[in-house]
């Protein structure tokens, strides 16, 4: 006894094309989701750090007048300790600008201050450099807080960029999958008619579909996920291994969370899938077939 035929075949030239499609958009999805949370961590992690730091910056003094500023403004309230950068740490601190080579000679530089404050009741850059001027040095204090509000501030829009992305892939996902749907419905036009005289109803012939595509979808995604582990964990290792992990630069570490959004994928490509494939077949059955 022959098998019967399926409603829709075990496998198609146009399923393998279908396949390939959504596991590339979920591969992407997901790459951009840690991609951007990686940033926020990495990025949350630096605005933490330098939170209740500032830098002094004198002109028109000596070694012996900057410590002399630097004692001034350990005497503030609010300031937890205050130290004079040695050439040293000003060369390392410069060294992604200028090299390993530490500062051309010749290139003017102030002395810088380092600052840290204290937690509960922290200085303002304002009064440090108030109490400086009043001391007679031409000094400029600025809180590193500043520059965090900025790092925030270009994070949000970071994050409205991944989250338009997202959402982008995943309607094309949708698109993608309503078109096929669509195309295999027409193409067994004469097996739903069959079907609707054998008193079928439309909600059955959607199931079908629903059933496929939710298949498709979990496995696709499961695909696209695997490949974007693979991918994350062959950058994490890479810069673990080299030692370059920048500071603001994406932190790709695979960690719980990491892995929810890798684990979540496949059953939302699936439950995309479904929903797109039923939506069409119904919508299909009564405005056309």
């Amino acid at each position: 006894m022959s098998k019967p035929t399926p409603l829709l075949p075990e496998s198609d030239a146009r399923e393998a094309a279908l396949f390939f499609v959504v596991a590339a958009l979920c591969f992407l999805a997901v790459l951009a989701t840690l991609t951007a949370r990686g940033t926020y961590t990495a990025a949350h992690a630096w605005s933490a750090q330098v939170e209740g730091e500032m830098t002094v910056r004198l002109k028109d003094t000596d070694r012996r007048g900057a410590e002399d500023a630097a004692s001034i403004v350990r005497g503030l309230d609010g300031i937890r300790s205050s130290s004079v950068l040695s050439q040293e740490e000003l060369n390392r601190l410069l060294a992604p600008s200028f090299g390993p080579g530490g500062i051309p000679a010749g290139v003017p530089m102030p002395i810088l201050i380092a600052v840290e404050t204290t937690q509960d009741a922290p200085a303002e850059a304002g009064v440090v450099t108030a109490a400086l001027t009043d001391a007679g040095f031409n000094a400029t204090a600025e809180s590193h807080a500043d520059y965090a509000s900025e790092v925030q501030r270009a994070l949000g829009t970071l994050r409205i960029a991944a989250i338009g992305i997202v959402v982008l892939l995943t309607a094309t996902a949708i698109a993608v999958i309503a078109f096929a749907t669509h195309a295999a419905l027409l193409a067994r036009r004469d097996i739903v008619d069959v079907l609707h005289l054998a008193g079928a109803e439309d909600r059955f012939i959607a199931s079908l579909f629903e059933r496929r595509f939710w298949t498709l979808g979990l496995k696709a995604g499961s695909a696209g996920s695997l490949v974007a582990l693979a991918v994350t964990a062959m950058i994490v290792f890479s810069a673990q291994s080299a030692g370059t992990q920048s500071q603001l630069l994406p932190q790709l570490s695979l960690d719980f969370w990491d892995l929810v959004i890798l684990a979540v994928t496949p059953v939302g490509a699936g439950l995309a899938a479904r929903w797109a494939a039923g939506g069409t077949v119904n919508h299909s059955l009564k405005s056309v077939l």
